[in-house]
């Protein structure tokens, strides 16, 4: 097995989810075991059906129970979906620390961050606990600087017209 790295795709472009993705259908193209979390974007299934069907090559995990995203929440339901979030994260970091998939993608984990549902030092530790063979890739537009150190690879995704 090969050993994992850290990715993380930022920036204000478009299309940091969408290379995730397109590193999820390589990876189970090449037989290996793909976990997708997404964060703050609601439980909207529109764009995943698609995704749904690569089970179970690829599986696809949102914790949020609200139908509107996180910045549209009222601050009681805001406080609810972190605890479903925090939920989500915490499955990451299992499945990061046992070895549970080869290629985990924390989509919009960096809004998470961004946000304060989960601090830079929990990232910290799912990082440096993650099984070796583990490649995480995290997505959002805002990259936290106590994050840096502990990505092998950073992609800005900014747009150019």
């Amino acid at each position: 097995m090969n050993k994992g790295v850290v990715q993380i795709y930022f920036g204000e472009g478009r299309g940091k989810s969408n290379a995730a993705v397109g590193s999820a259908l390589f990876a189970a193209g090449h037989g290996r075991k793909v976990i997708v979390i997404e964060f703050l974007k609601g439980k909207s299934d529109a764009g995943t059906a698609f995704i749904d069907r690569l089970e179970p090559e690829i599986r696809f995990f949102r914790f949020a129970k609200s139908d509107a995203s996180f910045a549209e929440l009222s601050d009681a339901a805001r406080q609810e979906e972190i605890m479903n979030l925090r939920n989500g994260f915490h499955y990451g970091r299992k499945v990061a620390s046992t070895g549970g998939c080869d290629l985990l993608i924390l989509d919009e984990i960096l809004g998470a961050v961004d946000e304060n549902v989960i601090s830079v030092d929990e990232m910290r530790d799912l990082f440096e606990n993650r099984s070796e063979d583990v490649t995480i890739i995290c997505t959002g537009r805002v990259l936290h600087d106590g994050l840096r150190q502990y990505a092998d690879e950073i992609y800005n995704i900014a747009p150019e017209k």
